[in-house]
């Protein structure tokens, strides 16, 4: 059963927590080449996205916080994730301290504002629940798209570094952020 305050609706969206039968619309995603190039660079197993999804569980139980699924309220169709995570990544204790703000669409849900308005509702729901607190976030610098959209929303770059072997930007949304 789902819990009314971790629901965020917004004009045309439903961001919920996720449930078991969003593996398929979740394996769709994380499996299509194009969607993934800039986050994993390669498609993720049906293992992995099962992985990936009992993860989100576990944020969303032991943090509080976690994914959204982001379906289309007209007609709940499948949109993407957008959320907060901490992964402990280990890029710095600074970063590793701070919620980590992340989005993916489905292919079919790009370049439709899907995205700004997902991660402008998350960020309202994060504001009011760490008031003055900064987000992060890591994003290819390859992937004008993303840091155009983290650009809009505060987020700028902190500096680079290399996860996994790939060079990143790691972005912070200071307490004091401007749109």
């Amino acid at each position: 059963m789902l819990m009314p305050e971790l629901i965020v609706e917004t004009t045309r969206l439903l961001m919920r927590p996720p449930q078991m039968q969003d593996f398929e619309d979740l394996y769709a995603m994380w499996s299509d080449a194009e969607v993934v190039h800039h986050v994993t660079g390669y498609p993720l197993t049906r293992e992995d996205v099962w992985a990936r999804l009992l993860r989100s569980f576990g944020h969303w139980a032991a943090m509080g916080f976690g994914h959204w699924v982001v379906t289309e309220k007209a007609n709940g169709s499948f949109v993407g994730e957008v959320g907060f995570v901490q992964y402990r990544r280990g890029i710095s204790a600074d970063f590793d301290r701070a919620p980590e703000i992340g989005w993916m669409l489905a292919r079919r849900a790009q370049r439709l504002g899907y995205a700004s308005e997902a991660v402008d509702a998350a960020l309202h729901w994060a504001d009011v629940r760490w008031p003055g607190s900064d987000t992060v976030c890591i994003i290819s610098p390859d992937n004008v798209e993303s840091l155009r959209l983290g650009n809009k929303f505060g987020y700028r770059v902190d500096h680079e570094g290399i996860y996994k072997n790939k060079p990143i930007l790691v972005c912070r949304r200071a307490t004091n952020h401007q749109k």
